[in-house]
Protein backbone atom coordinates (compact mmCIF):
# COMPACT_ATOMS: atom_id res chain seq x y z
CA UNK A 1 0.00 0.00 0.00
CA UNK A 2 1.27 3.63 -0.68
CA UNK A 3 1.05 6.53 0.93
CA UNK A 4 1.87 10.19 0.62
CA UNK A 5 4.78 11.37 1.97
CA UNK A 6 4.30 14.66 4.53
CA UNK A 7 7.06 16.55 3.07
CA UNK A 8 8.87 17.43 0.05
CA UNK A 9 11.57 14.67 -0.79
CA UNK A 10 14.81 15.94 -1.34
CA UNK A 11 16.55 14.72 -4.79
CA UNK A 12 20.08 14.89 -4.57
CA UNK A 13 20.95 11.93 -7.23
CA UNK A 14 20.75 14.43 -9.63
CA UNK A 15 24.05 15.75 -8.40
CA UNK A 16 21.68 19.03 -6.91
CA UNK A 17 20.99 19.68 -3.50
CA UNK A 18 17.83 22.01 -3.96
CA UNK A 19 15.40 19.71 -5.89
CA UNK A 20 12.28 19.21 -3.47
CA UNK A 21 10.00 16.75 -4.99
CA UNK A 22 6.28 17.67 -3.69
CA UNK A 23 3.52 14.64 -3.56
CA UNK A 24 5.81 12.03 -3.83
CA UNK A 25 4.26 8.34 -2.49
CA UNK A 26 6.20 6.01 -0.86
CA UNK A 27 5.72 2.11 -0.09
CA UNK A 28 6.96 0.43 3.46
CA UNK A 29 9.10 -2.23 3.57
CA UNK A 30 8.98 -5.76 5.44
CA UNK A 31 11.44 -3.44 7.74
CA UNK A 32 9.03 -0.64 8.29
CA UNK A 33 11.58 1.53 5.98
CA UNK A 34 10.00 4.31 3.67
CA UNK A 35 10.92 3.55 0.36
CA UNK A 36 10.41 6.18 -2.87
CA UNK A 37 10.01 5.40 -6.19
CA UNK A 38 10.97 8.17 -8.77
CA UNK A 39 9.24 6.81 -12.15
CA UNK A 40 9.77 8.68 -15.19
CA UNK A 41 13.47 10.12 -14.33
CA UNK A 42 13.98 11.28 -18.11
CA UNK A 43 10.47 13.79 -17.17
CA UNK A 44 11.43 14.55 -13.70
CA UNK A 45 15.08 15.17 -15.11
CA UNK A 46 13.03 17.98 -17.72
CA UNK A 47 11.14 19.89 -15.37
CA UNK A 48 14.18 20.12 -13.41
CA UNK A 49 15.90 21.29 -16.46
CA UNK A 50 12.88 23.82 -16.71
CA UNK A 51 13.04 25.29 -13.24
CA UNK A 52 16.60 25.93 -13.70
CA UNK A 53 16.06 27.45 -16.82
CA UNK A 54 13.56 29.89 -15.91
CA UNK A 55 14.78 30.66 -12.37
CA UNK A 56 15.41 33.80 -12.10
CA UNK A 57 18.61 34.40 -10.84
CA UNK A 58 22.31 33.55 -12.44
CA UNK A 59 23.26 29.90 -12.90
CA UNK A 60 24.79 28.36 -10.55
CA UNK A 61 27.93 26.38 -11.24
CA UNK A 62 26.10 22.67 -10.54
CA UNK A 63 22.98 23.81 -12.32
CA UNK A 64 25.43 24.80 -15.16
CA UNK A 65 26.50 20.95 -15.01
CA UNK A 66 23.43 19.43 -14.71
CA UNK A 67 21.83 21.09 -17.84
CA UNK A 68 25.68 20.17 -19.77
CA UNK A 69 25.28 16.50 -18.53
CA UNK A 70 21.14 16.43 -19.71
CA UNK A 71 22.25 18.21 -23.01
CA UNK A 72 24.55 15.37 -23.68
CA UNK A 73 27.52 17.73 -24.14
CA UNK A 74 30.90 17.36 -23.04
CA UNK A 75 32.89 20.53 -21.17
CA UNK A 76 34.74 21.27 -24.44
CA UNK A 77 31.55 20.97 -26.30
CA UNK A 78 29.69 23.66 -24.62
CA UNK A 79 32.55 25.94 -24.25
CA UNK A 80 32.57 25.73 -28.43
CA UNK A 81 29.24 26.90 -28.60
CA UNK A 82 29.64 30.12 -26.46
CA UNK A 83 33.33 30.58 -27.49
CA UNK A 84 35.08 30.02 -24.35
CA UNK A 85 37.92 27.64 -23.30
CA UNK A 86 36.61 24.45 -21.71
CA UNK A 87 39.02 25.15 -18.52
CA UNK A 88 36.15 28.09 -18.27
CA UNK A 89 33.23 26.43 -17.92
CA UNK A 90 35.05 23.47 -15.62
CA UNK A 91 35.75 26.91 -13.62
CA UNK A 92 31.79 27.82 -13.94
CA UNK A 93 30.79 24.19 -12.75
CA UNK A 94 33.43 24.13 -9.98
CA UNK A 95 31.81 27.71 -9.09
CA UNK A 96 35.62 29.01 -9.24
CA UNK A 97 34.42 31.82 -10.98
CA UNK A 98 31.10 33.51 -11.93
CA UNK A 99 29.79 33.15 -15.45
CA UNK A 100 29.07 36.01 -17.30
CA UNK A 101 25.46 37.11 -17.92
CA UNK A 102 26.00 36.77 -21.66
CA UNK A 103 27.22 32.98 -21.76
CA UNK A 104 24.39 32.32 -18.88
CA UNK A 105 21.70 33.51 -21.63
CA UNK A 106 23.42 31.68 -24.24
CA UNK A 107 23.40 28.35 -22.26
CA UNK A 108 19.84 28.50 -21.37
CA UNK A 109 18.62 29.40 -24.90
CA UNK A 110 20.65 26.22 -26.28
CA UNK A 111 19.16 24.25 -22.86
CA UNK A 112 15.41 25.63 -24.20
CA UNK A 113 16.27 24.00 -27.80
CA UNK A 114 18.50 20.56 -27.32
CA UNK A 115 15.84 19.91 -24.66
CA UNK A 116 12.64 21.16 -25.99
CA UNK A 117 11.74 23.16 -23.28
CA UNK A 118 9.43 25.56 -22.67
CA UNK A 119 7.24 26.81 -25.41
CA UNK A 120 9.10 29.80 -26.88
CA UNK A 121 10.42 32.50 -24.56
CA UNK A 122 12.36 35.03 -26.42
CA UNK A 123 15.79 35.81 -26.25
CA UNK A 124 14.62 39.43 -24.19
CA UNK A 125 12.65 37.40 -21.64
CA UNK A 126 15.19 35.20 -21.06
CA UNK A 127 17.95 37.47 -20.44
CA UNK A 128 15.84 38.71 -17.85
CA UNK A 129 16.53 35.74 -15.98
CA UNK A 130 19.65 35.80 -15.28
CA UNK A 131 20.02 38.66 -13.03
CA UNK A 132 23.23 37.75 -10.50
CA UNK A 133 22.25 37.12 -7.42
CA UNK A 134 23.18 36.05 -4.02
CA UNK A 135 20.77 33.67 -3.25
CA UNK A 136 18.68 31.12 -5.46
CA UNK A 137 15.58 29.96 -4.72
CA UNK A 138 15.46 25.79 -4.13
CA UNK A 139 13.72 23.75 -7.02
CA UNK A 140 10.63 22.38 -6.45
CA UNK A 141 8.99 19.93 -8.48
CA UNK A 142 5.20 18.87 -8.44
CA UNK A 143 5.58 15.38 -8.48
CA UNK A 144 2.06 13.97 -7.64
CA UNK A 145 1.51 12.86 -11.30
CA UNK A 146 4.93 11.44 -12.59
CA UNK A 147 4.03 11.08 -16.18
CA UNK A 148 3.90 15.29 -15.72
CA UNK A 149 6.19 16.38 -13.30
CA UNK A 150 5.87 19.82 -13.43
CA UNK A 151 7.48 23.11 -12.02
CA UNK A 152 6.18 24.61 -8.98
CA UNK A 153 6.37 28.68 -9.26
CA UNK A 154 8.76 29.80 -6.58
Amino acid sequence: MSAKLEKPYRYTISGLDDVFIHGLNYVVDDDGEQIIEIPNVNGLHAAIAASIVKQQAAMTGKHLRFLRTEMGLSQAELARMVHKDHQTVGRWERGDTPMDTNADVLIRLIAIERLDLLDGPSPEEVSTWCTPTADTAAIAIDGSDPTNYRPIAA
